[in-house]
């Protein structure tokens, strides 16, 4: 299956809809073309929505981590949003949380662009007591 992108803004943030899977091979390098084609526009602020995205592997875990750094390095965020169980996962057992702005909600992911704005982080610790059942 490959990766689709669809491309929308909110309040001057690009959003970029991902549905199937981010994995080796031509899913990543469709992603990495994506976020560098944003560059040229002069694009900073991304948010990767990956609520229809099934599974990302190791490779598209690195491809996630390198779009971080290339949008930070140009003064930019990447912050993910609507994650499923296993990538959220995925993300606490390597320790990516440490990394990337997680959000649950897409009004929050935007109005973390904004200082001031009031917003609800994704809470780790809650999540680990959902899935325990404590």
């Amino acid at each position: 299956m490959s990766l689709e992108i669809r491309r929308r803004e909110r309040e001057g943030i690009t959003i970029l809809d991902l549905s199937g899977r981010i994995t080796a091979g031509q899913e990543v390098g469709e992603l990495r073309d994506a976020l560098q084609a944003l560059a040229p526009e002069g694009v900073r602020n991304v948010i990767l929505n990956l609520r229809e995205i099934e599974y990302i592997d190791s490779t598209g875990l690195g491809a996630l981590v390198m779009c971080f750094t290339s949008l930070r390095n140009l003064d930019g965020k990447l912050k993910l949003e609507n994650l499923n169980r296993r990538n959220i996962e995925l993300l606490v057992f390597t320790k990516l949380t440490t990394v990337f702005e997680i959000f649950s909600d897409e009004l929050d992911a935007v109005n973390s662009f904004f200082p001031g704005r009031q917003i609800k982080r994704f809470d780790i610790l809650s999540f680990v007591r959902e899935q325990t059942g404590q």
